[in-house]
């Protein structure tokens, strides 16, 4: 947290100047304290003036740092006052991440990254996915925690980049059929019924609780394949669709096509503080979904 050339103190005392570390650099640091054992459940940190003069910020920062730790159930009591203490079981109960973690089912890894996210007072997900049926699964459990009482989020932003109605989808696809129509029409449906529901059901904090609520569509002109979920600025979590021979029932018909199960679709998990590998692809994930959103995705109707 030290760098560069020394210069004079007013005392006339020579010293390293001090990089300036923003809230997140603070968090980062903190948060390997915390799971190295340096500091250890139930220890109280360092006074938030301390840790100002250490990284070289303004108390707000280090407030800031500590928010984060918080949401992230490794801190109690953060407030102006006393100082924080390090929880007794740190760490929300989520599966691993990290070069080590092996991918799980979408449903396994998603669902308990979501819940987990919920806990932070400003709520953030972005997808990219086909229809966004695993994203309302994995989001009612933290809906149900938050009508309980138990989980309190002042603000919820989330953001969807689907398949545009007027693209021809790669999958699902018919195997022989020239016609894809029966298959468009049924994915169709899906991706709005879906959406709807995760809309609906978020946009009912705002009456329910006062949640702070934003629900946000936009259209791709291609069939992703892959899906991604963006967590706030700190977890990337990234599946293939794996394409197979499938047969099916729609509308009375027997129909044989290829298709992928996204919900089984083995999700890989990378944390923006579990190493420079996983750092790097949580920001390229980032800049490449605010590149689709910001250039060639278009307006969404949730409508047939």
């Amino acid at each position: 947290m030290f760098v560069d050339p020394e210069h004079a103190s007013s005392s006339g005392r020579s010293r390293p100047q001090r990089h300036r570390s923003s809230h997140r650099e603070i968090a980062d640091e903190l948060r390997s304290r915390i799971r190295s054992g340096v500091l250890r459940p139930g220890e109280r940190m360092p006074t938030q003036a301390k840790l100002a003069d250490e990284f070289g910020v303004e108390r707000g920062a280090v407030r800031q740092a500590l928010r984060i730790l918080q949401s992230e159930h490794l801190l109690t009591g953060v407030s102006k006052g006393s100082p924080a203490t390090v929880a007794a079981v740190p760490g929300p109960a989520r599966p691993p991440a990290g070069p080590a973690a092996p991918p799980q089912p979408t449903m396994v890894g998603l669902a308990p990254r979501v819940a987990a996210a919920f806990a932070a007072p400003h709520v953030r997900i972005d997808a990219l996915c086909l229809t966004s049926v695993s994203l309302t699964l994995a989001i009612g459990e933290p809906l149900r925690q938050i009508h309980a009482g138990r989980l309190k989020p002042a603000k919820v932003d989330v953001r969807l980049l689907l398949p545009s109605r007027d693209i021809d989808l790669a999958f699902p696809t018919p195997v022989d059929a020239d016609d894809g129509g029966l298959l468009h029409r049924r994915w169709l449906a899906q991706r709005n019924a879906q959406g709807l529901v995760l809309r609906q059901n978020l946009l009912a904090l705002c009456t329910t609780h006062g949640v702070d609520v934003r629900v946000s569509f936009r259209a791709l002109p291609f069939t992703p394949p892959v899906k991604l979920y963006l967590l706030g600025d700190s977890e990337a979590l990234f599946a293939y669709y794996t394409l197979g021979r499938r047969e099916r029932e729609i509308e009375d018909e027997h129909v044989e096509l290829y298709d992928a199960d996204g919900t089984r679709s083995m999700l890989f998990a990378f944390e923006r503080w579990a190493g420079q590998r996983d750092a790097a692809f949580v920001e390229q994930s980032r800049l490449w979904f605010e590149a689709l959103w910001e250039t060639i995705s278009s307006d969404l109707v949730l409508t047939p």
